[in-house]
């Protein structure tokens, strides 16, 4: 949050509205209906746990394995109507990180493992791609699941495996009223802008007063927060939103999803299927 707070105040007022527009576009995409979004929010929880367990679990040379995970990702993209441009366009910053784990593989295992013609794979290579193809591929799961279902359903599904009221009324809390911070920051913005006209964001020499009048004004609002929730009988608990009772379609989902995980895990499916063609 506070490297955010630096770059908004080096890029100026029309990339906090960007950010701020951004945010709001996931409530749009989780407001959407289709198949994937009427799926009981726990039925997909646990089923994009599972699915990040079984795809981290494969082994870092296994790339011909792990390449048939992507199945699932592509199709729930397919059912919900989101594009995965969206999502590789919202992770855009996550993403390079992500694939920057496994750059160094390459200098430390240089052990030829596959030869394409005149060219020599190492297993460091190999590693490398499967390392960035396993982080790629839960952040889809997790995008996928994040865009089809609301913050307060996510929050009803967290309380539900028992995870501590606290860190869920801490996550709820701090993304709903992140857009209230970014508010406050673009109206102290335009208020320097029209002190310094033609000046590109905040100049360095005021961050440090700038980040200290943010704070200050920050915690005067989260006390009139906390206290309009106490006037409203807050104890601790929140009521998230009303999460009807799973249906048989659901958890019919969940298995049949978490089965075919393990067999991808188990079975060679790009091998089995390369063998076939090739016989044929």
């Amino acid at each position: 949050m506070i490297m955010t707070c630096f770059v908004l105040l080096y890029t100026g007022m029309e990339k906090i509205d960007a950010a701020v527009a951004e945010l709001r576009e996931m409530d749009d995409l989780a407001a959407l209906e289709s198949p994937v979004h009427s799926l009981h929010p726990l039925a997909k929880l646990l089923t994009t746990f599972i699915y990040i367990f079984v795809t981290v679990s494969f082994d870092k040379y296994d790339l011909s394995g792990l390449i048939v995970m992507l199945v699932y990702p592509v199709l729930m993209f397919q059912a919900s109507g989101i594009k995965m441009s969206t999502c590789f366009y919202k992770l855009r910053i996550v993403l390079p990180l992500v694939c920057a784990v496994g750059l160094f593989n390459p200098f430390f295992d240089k052990a030829p493992m596959l030869s394409i013609g005149a060219l020599t794979v190492s297993g460091g290579v190999i590693s490398m791609i499967t390392l960035m193809m396993k982080g790629v591929f839960s952040l889809m799961a997790s995008f996928i699941f994040v865009s089809t279902t609301s913050l307060d359903a996510i929050c009803a599904a967290l309380r539900k495996i028992h995870i501590p009221s606290v860190i869920v009324t801490l996550l709820l809390l701090t993304f709903r009223y992140v857009t209230v911070m970014m508010e406050e920051v673009s109206v102290m913005t335009t208020a320097y802008m029209l002190r310094a006209p033609g000046q590109k964001g905040i100049n360095y020499k005021a961050w440090g007063s700038f980040l200290g009048q943010l704070l200050l004004r920050s915690m005067d609002r989260s006390e009139e927060l906390y206290s309009s929730m106490l006037l409203r009988g807050f104890n601790g608990e929140f009521s998230y939103a009303d999460v009807p009772k799973g249906r048989l379609a659901d958890w019919l989902f969940t298995i049949a999803a978490s089965v075919l995980f393990f067999v991808f895990r188990y079975v060679n499916v790009a091998e089995l299927l390369g063998n076939i063609i090739m016989r044929g």
